[in-house]
C-alpha cells in the first residue's frame, strides 16, 4: 500500500447540532453504544493548570484567544488507505505512524518519507472472537525517542489489559515490536461491547486509559472496579501515582458508560467523549474524582444527585463518538454512527458556540483523531470493522487542515 494524494475535499458541511430527543437501539457501537462503543481533586499539577496563570497554558505558553463560532475543516491529503479495522494511531518522533488493527491485532507502520504501509508486528493474546474488543488504543511514551516504549490497550481471553512494548525501527518488517511487561491487567471486558480502550498521555506525563462498563452498568459506580472509569497510571512502573485523587486507586473519574475519546485543551483540562445508550452521547469535562452519573443518569439532569453533567450532548444517531482531539482552539470529535466530525469551539475550557459538523456521510464512520500541528489533524475512518460499508480505498487516514 502506498500513500495516495487527493485534492481538497468537497466544501465542508456545517450543521448545528440538533439536541432533540431521539430513540435509537444502541446495544452496539453502531447504536450509541458502539463497540466501540456504541468508544476529589488531585493536585493541579496532575492534570489541570490553574486558570489564574496570567493567561498561560501548559508549560507557560500563552493561552489562545477564544475560537470563532464558525470554523473550517478540509481534507488536504490521503495519507494511507487499505487499512483493516484501524483503531489506535500514534506518530513517532521521525514522523512515521503506527496504526493498530482492532480485529487482526496487527500494528502497521506508515513511513513518513515514502508513505509505504508495512507491518511493525503483531500483538499477542487476542482471543479468537474479541467482540468489539481486540487491539484498541495505542500510545507512545513521552520519552519515546530515548526509551522506544509503546503501550497498547488490548482484549485478552479474560480481561482487558495495558501492555508495554519496545519498538525497534531498525528491525526487519514484522519484527519491530517486542512485548514487555503488562502495565495493568484485570480491567473487566465485555462479552461483546463496552471495553473503552483509549490511551493518552496527559501534560503531567501520566498515562490515562478509558474503560467501559463491560456490559454491567453497576460497575461504573463501584469504586472497587476498574470498569466504567478513566484511569491514571504511572507509565514507568504501572503503579498508582502517589498524587492520584484516591490514594491506592487508579480511578481518576467514574460513572462512565463507554469512553473512547480523551483530549486536553490549552489549559490542560481533560475532556472525554462517551457513548450513551438510547438517548444521549456525551462530551464531558473531567474533574479528578468526578462522578458522571452512569447508569443513574444518561445525559444532563444529574447535578441534583451529585453527578457532573455533560458539557454537550447528542442523540446517538448524530454522534456515537470515539476519537477526540484538541486543535485550533477547538475540540474535534470523530463520530461512528453519526459519520461526521464535530467541532466544539472553546474559550479556555468553556464552549463559546454550538457544535459544528463536517463531512457528514462523506467518509463513512470516523474512528480516531491525532493532532499533528496547531491546525492539522489526522482522521482515521472505520468502515471495515463489520459495522460499515467499505468502498474502494477504505479504510483511510486523512490529513485535515482545521481552523
Amino acid at each position: 500500500m502506498k500513500v495516495t494524494m487527493r485534492g481538497r475535499a468537497r466544501g465542508w458541511v456545517a450543521a448545528v447540532a440538533a439536541l432533540g430527543l431521539l430513540t435509537a437501539g444502541c446495544s452496539s457501537d453502531d447504536g450509541g453504544d458502539e463497540d466501540d462503543g456504541g468508544d476529589a481533586a488531585a493536585p493541579e499539577s496532575s492534570a489541570s493548570p490553574s486558570e489564574s496563570d496570567e493567561g498561560e497554558g501548559p508549560g507557560g505558553s500563552p493561552t489562545p484567544t477564544a475560537a470563532p463560532a464558525d470554523g473550517s475543516a478540509e481534507v488536504v491529503e490521503t495519507v494511507a488507505e487499505g487499512l483493516e479495522s484501524p483503531w489506535g494511531i500514534v506518530e513517532l518522533p521521525d514522523g512515521d505512524l503506527l496504526v493498530g488493527s482492532r480485529d487482526g491485532g496487527t500494528v502497521h507502520v506508515v513511513a513518513a518519507d515514502s508513505g509505504e504501509v508495512g507491518v511493525a508486528g503483531e500483538v499477542p493474546e487476542l482471543p479468537d472472537e474479541p467482540g468489539e474488543g481486540g487491539l484498541l488504543g495505542l500510545a507512545a511514551h513521552p520519552d519515546f525517542a530515548s526509551n522506544n516504549r509503546l503501550y497498547a490497550y488490548l482484549t485478552a481471553a479474560d480481561d482487558n489489559r495495558i501492555t508495554a512494548f519496545t519498538y525497534d525501527a531498525s528491525a526487519p518488517e514484522g519484527e519491530r515490536l517486542t512485548p514487555g511487561d503488562h502495565l495493568l491487567t484485570g480491567i473487566p471486558r465485555g462479552e461483546a461491547t463496552h471495553n473503552g480502550g483509549r490511551l493518552a498521555f496527559g501534560p503531567d506525563g501520566m498515562l490515562y486509559a478509558s474503560t467501559g462498563d463491560a456490559g454491567d452498568p453497576a460497575t461504573a459506580q463501584d469504586p472497587g472496579s476498574l470498569a466504567g472509569k478513566i484511569l491514571r497510571i504511572d507509565p514507568d512502573t504501572g503503579q498508582v501515582p502517589e498524587d492520584n485523587v484516591d490514594p491506592g486507586s487508579y480511578v481518576h473519574s467514574s460513572g462512565h458508560r463507554n469512553v473512547q475519546g480523551l483530549a486536553w485543551d490549552s489549559r490542560g483540562t481533560l475532556w472525554s467523549a462517551e457513548f450513551g445508550q438510547d438517548t444521549w452521547d456525551e462530551l464531558n469535562r473531567i474533574e479528578p474524582g468526578g462522578n458522571y452519573g452512569w447508569p443513574e443518569v444518561e445525559g444532563e439532569g444529574g447535578e441534583d444527585q451529585g453527578f457532573i453533567d455533560p458539557v454537550e450532548q447528542w442523540p446517538p444517531a448524530e454522534a456515537s463518538p470515539s476519537g477526540l482531539e484538541y486543535g485550533a482552539g477547538s475540540l474535534w470529535m470523530a463520530s461512528l454512527r453519526g459519520e461526521r466530525l464535530w467541532r466544539i469551539p472553546l474559550d479556555g475550557s468553556e464552549p463559546v458556540a454550538e457544535p459544528q459538523a463536517f463531512f457528514e456521510g462523506e467518509y463513512g464512520r470516523l474512528r480516531s483523531l491525532l493532532a499533528t500541528g496547531d491546525d492539522e489533524l489526522l482522521l482515521v475512518t472505520n468502515e471495515t470493522d463489520t459495522r460499515g460499508t467499505p468502498e474502494g480505498p477504505d479504510d483511510r487516514i486523512l490529513r485535515l487542515r482545521v481552523s
